[in-house]
């Protein structure tokens, strides 16, 4: 099934995001130039980016031959005294002043526009990233960790994003300083400039190696700030149970142990770039007292000027630094790689859940949902069925009520309905027509869930009653809160309706934040209003009196209501009774009570707890 696929895919992409993966030399340079076309999208930004590389390297190289120039002037003037040389000596000053000028105008047009193409791909990457999340079904994120989704949408964004500036615009620029660079000084002077070149292999070598071990410790780092992360978002997200349990101090050693691995491999990053740093200085320095015995023989000999040693030197220390890039150049290679790797791992991953070619809008008519020997299994789990053989009808108007005990399969049930994940075997039909026949959008907008868990968005409340309908009117808002007998609390907060909850509704309590929940739903009038234990912490009062709101609204609609408690679906025109995914019993209230069987038994233990209690097979326990 297509839902198998895409949770293999979840935990192979989880895997990809927590393990350095060696990607294979297509794949790598695939996609190299997938990023590489993502940056020529904003061709005149890049465009000038690349020119303004080729003519800042350009006057860069100028620069030393201005040097040298310079000071075999200033020989003559002092030699000479002569009119004319002071003059020569003014012009190439100022000749060289407006180069470095020049040069400064159009490195920085180079970083500028360069650094402009980088953010325009890091934030269309962003927008891709989210997007596909928000499609991706729940298969997938059943199998990654979020912790691992941010880490990627933050540091392997970042990654792919600077690949034009310390990517390709580096590599331009490195080309023309070290090729035209080399060329120019071999051409002047055959000995010397080999000499002056004598670093370049060891500071190319020693910088390609070191980057790319501070790579793979970086994203050995990156994976060990990915697990402090997590234990921190765990830690704040359970602080009440943390202090409930006075588990702090476990809690701070847990932290101090995934710290301390982070802290070592960045010790260890720090020695590797040190000791290596030490050794292309030391090469340097050595190649440049080389240039200076060398040199000084030559020019004592007659052979070169003055300024044609300095214009030597003054290119080593020009070429310096581009080689110690290399590293970089390298580093940038691998990075892109690596993080573009992941990132077009999940770009390109298949959504399991997703409109058919030919699916149309559903409009509800009759109001008939229909489960069709529905049989469902966890993607990945291939030996037990969590739903087998799910046969059953609801109408308009009617009420459903699904108990059994925990693991029976009643919230996989629910989530079916509006294709959180589709059926193994069989179909769930909506008056007669296949839910996977028809958009998503018209499906969910018909089917309304409230779910186990509650979840509220950091924001007002009437934010979070609105989030369906941001549109609706205050009159909606408040009669959709009062049958969630939420409008008295509101109305006694300073604030209102305007109040900010906090993070994930923590300032409510757990009744509260459930009768948020069902006002979101009431608010939308769905045709299929499902409540999944959604009362199970509210009191029996309040509760009830919701029931009441709910039958008001369920006139019209099919209503599914799943619960533990019998209280809460007593009322139903049919409760199904389920047991290891299938239906064991079905019938009303009263039907189900004369069977003598589960239900009965159930029923005992919770609302007749002083009485006799039946067994399974229906005799007194």
């Amino acid at each position: 099934m297509k839902t198998e696929n895409a949770a293999a895919s979840a935990r192979s992409y989880g895997d990809s995001l927590t393990h350095v993966r060696s990607a294979h030399w297509g794949q790598g340079v695939g996609t190299l130039w997938r990023i590489t076309r993502m940056a020529l999208r904003h061709p005149w930004q890049a465009a000038i980016a690349i020119v303004s590389t080729f003519v800042a390297a350009g006057l860069q190289l100028m620069i030393p031959r201005l040097l040298g120039r310079a000071v075999d002037q200033t020989q003559g003037v002092i030699a000479a005294a002569a009119e004319g040389a002071e003059t020569a000596l003014f012009t190439t000053a100022l000749t060289l002043l407006v180069v470095s000028v020049l040069r400064g105008i159009f490195t920085m047009l180079q970083n500028y526009f360069g650094e402009s193409v980088g953010h325009n791909v890091g934030y269309e990457l962003r927008l891709a990233c989210y997007e596909k999340l928000q499609r991706l079904s729940f298969s997938f994120h059943d199998g990654v960790h979020t912790g691992d989704l941010i880490t990627l949408g933050i540091l392997d964004i970042d990654g792919v994003r600077m690949f034009f500036s310390t990517g390709i615009v580096r590599f331009v620029l490195l080309s023309v300083l070290i090729g035209v660079g080399a060329y120019l000084l071999i051409s002047t002077d055959l000995v010397l400039g080999l000499v002056s070149l004598s670093f370049v292999p060891f500071v190319a070598w020693r910088s390609s190696v070191t980057r790319l071990r501070l790579r793979a410790i970086w994203l050995a780092l990156q994976e060990r700030l990915s697990i402090v992360s997590r234990v921190m978002d765990e830690n704040l997200g359970g602080i009440r149970v943390v202090r409930a349990f006075a588990a702090r101090e476990h809690e701070l050693e847990k932290f101090d142990r995934a710290s301390a691995k982070a802290l070592k491999l960045a010790h260890e990053r720090t020695r590797i770039r040190v000791i290596n740093t030490s050794a292309m200085n030391f090469s340097f320095f050595l190649a440049m007292g080389l240039v200076l015995l060398v040199g000084g023989n030559k020019v004592i000999a007659g052979e070169i000027s003055v300024g044609v040693l300095a214009s030597f030197l003054a290119f080593m220390a020009i070429l310096q630094m581009p080689v110690r890039q290399l590293g970089l150049l390298v580093n940038a290679f691998a990075r892109a790689s690596t993080c573009g790797t992941r990132l077009f791992d999940l770009l390109d991953q298949d959504v399991a859940i997703e409109d058919a070619p030919d699916a149309r809008e559903l409009t509800v008519t009759d109001g008939v949902l229909r489960f069709e020997d529905v049989t469902f299994r966890y993607p990945g789990n291939d030996r037990r069925l969590v739903l087998d053989g799910l046969s059953f009808e609801a109408r308009r108007g009617q009420t459903i009520g699904i108990v059994g005990p925990p693991g029976s399969g009643k919230s996989t049930l629910a989530h079916l309905i509006p294709r959180f994940y589709d059926v193994t075997g069989g179909r769930i039909t909506v008056d007669g027509r296949d839910i996977r026949d028809v958009t998503l959008q018209s499906l969910r907008r018909a089917v309304g869930i409230v779910q186990q868990d509650t979840f509220l968005f950091t924001t007002s409340i009437e934010n979070n009653i609105v989030y369906g309908d941001p549109w609706a009117n205050e009159r909606r808002i408040g009669r959709a809160s009062e049958s969630a007998q939420l409008h008295n609390y509101v109305m006694s907060l300073p604030m209102e309706y305007g109040t900010v909850v906090g993070e994930r509704g923590v300032s409510l309590s757990g009744g509260q934040r459930q009768r948020l929940s069902i006002a979101r739903i009431l608010m939308l009038r769905p045709s299929v209003m499902i409540f999944d234990d959604s009362t199970a912490a509210i009191d029996a009062g309040t509760e009830q009196r919701i029931r009441g709101a709910i039958r008001r609204f369920a006139d019209d609609r099919v209503t599914l209501v799943i619960s533990h408690r019998l209280g809460s679906l007593m009322h139903a025109d049919q409760i199904l009774f389920m047991e290891n995914g299938r239906i064991v019993e079905r019938g009303t209230h009263d039907e189900l009570i004369a069977k003598q069987g589960r239900y009965r038994a159930l029923y005992d233990l919770q609302i007749n707890p002083g009485g006799d209690v039946l067994d399974v097979t229906g005799g007194a326990a």
